[in-house]
């Protein structure tokens, strides 16, 4: 008798178990098909995140695929917040510097993270991007005097709004939460020609996208030529990552003693072709160097 209770108790307890898989996988298939196919498509590319992640927004608003979305975005600002707060105190020591450059208008930017692996990832890089082209969006659109330029803080970077109504502070927590990596946002410049005056930026190692670079190194050159710019413009740039000048000076200017340790950048010799200076280059081609920015990532240097 005891026998046939325990095999009658373990018959039932079976049956449970597989009602409760039964009900869980008839939940599963209506949730599956509560969900439209092609807004869940659609939100997975829109917004990157999750399968899982993007089902579940819309099964919560009813396939409504802009609630779903800025709830998707919510969540994932308000977990990104969290993560940066928990990694704030990790060192960025590695990075790149980004330039964006639209006409007489442009922007350098130095953004910070803490391996060169991330520095390398494609998020990273799209974040660069877009915090050098809001700040080139954010600049006054005129100068009136030669060349306007204002330094950004990183106070100022993060609290500056961008063109979807987000802070940079933001748009830097948000890759946070992505990539799970401390990240800063230490310096930027905004430049503004006036016209006539034109602006040419590099960066190295160079990865040149549309109007934009990104490197460890960037320069921003402010000058004037009476004809279209030539590959000269490209190489003073070279000059100036490789040879960092401090100030432009004038042809009139006292040389150092050691040309070794020149730091006037008309005096310097040229870094493509040392037998000449780069005043003598200037004059050859009828170019005026009016300004120069040079960031190097990771260093801390105010811009004048």
């Amino acid at each position: 008798m005891a026998t046939f209770w325990l095999a009658r108790t373990s018959a039932v307890q079976g049956l449970k178990v597989w009602q409760r898989q039964d009900q869980q996988l008839l939940h599963i298939c209506q949730s599956m098909s509560a969900v439209d196919k092609g807004q869940l498509a659609k939100l997975r590319k829109q917004t990157g995140f999750s399968i899982s992640n993007c089902k579940n927004a819309l099964e919560m608003h009813g396939n409504d695929f802009e609630k779903a979305e800025s709830w998707l975005q919510k969540e994932a600002l308000s977990q990104g917040w969290e993560k940066a707060t928990k990694l704030a105190n990790r060192k960025t020591a590695q990075g790149l510097v980004g330039i964006h450059i639209e006409g007489n208008i442009g922007a350098m930017v130095e953004v910070n993270c803490e391996t060169d692996f991330v520095a390398r990832n494609d998020k990273f890089k799209t974040l660069v991007s877009r915090i050098a082209k809001e700040c080139v969006r954010c600049a006054p659109q005129t100068s009136h005097h030669g060349i306007t330029k204002a330094v950004l803080s990183e106070e100022q970077l993060k609290n500056l709004v961008t063109s979807d109504g987000k802070t940079l502070g933001d748009l830097l927590a948000l890759t946070i939460g992505t990539i799970g990596e401390n990240m800063s946002l230490p310096r930027a410049v905004q430049i503004v020609g006036s016209p006539g005056l034109n602006l040419v930026g590099y960066s190295h190692p160079s990865a040149p996208e549309e109007n934009l670079t990104t490197g460890k190194f960037g320069v921003i050159l402010a000058l004037k030529t009476p004809g279209v710019l030539s590959e000269i413009a490209r190489q003073l740039c070279v000059h100036v990552i490789g040879m960092n000048p401090k100030t432009v000076g004038t042809l009139s200017d006292p040389k150092a003693d050691n040309p070794d340790e020149e730091t006037t950048f008309v005096h310097q010799e040229f870094l493509i072709d040392p037998t000449v200076t780069v005043g003598e280059v200037l004059q050859e081609e009828n170019i005026e160097i009016v300004d120069f920015i040079r960031f190097e990532s990771g260093e801390q240097l105010i811009v004048n």
